[in-house]
């Protein structure tokens, strides 16, 4: 039972809508809008981390180009060219970098 709500769950979260005319599907706009708000939320709890070891580095003097690069990545993900091209939710949730943005949320 659990299983079942937890993959309702997901498909509400990438936009699960009900039409009228055609039954139930996935409207890519709006999964593509959650899967992005997912990416930022991600970011926000990943940027202050990288942060700390920006200051860090600078007090020791280390070469902080590795960190800048992160930052960087983590800043452009969102509009990540994979993103705006995913036909389907396979391809969207694909899309997720877990060495870049951490534990994907789709996943149990």
């Amino acid at each position: 039972m659990l299983l079942i709500y937890h993959q309702i769950l997901i498909l509400w979260t990438l936009g699960l809508i009900h039409r009228r005319n055609m039954g139930f599907g996935i409207d890519m706009a709006r999964a593509k809008a959650i899967h992005q708000r997912n990416i930022r939320r991600s970011r926000a709890k990943r940027l202050p981390e990288l942060d700390v070891e920006f200051i860090r580095a600078q007090e020791s003097s280390a070469d902080t180009s590795a960190i800048v690069a992160k930052k960087n990545a983590l800043r452009d993900y969102p509009n990540h060219a994979g993103i705006g091209t995913a036909q389907n939710i396979t391809e969207l949730r694909s899309n997720w970098d877990t060495g870049i943005l951490g534990k994907t949320p789709y996943e149990n």
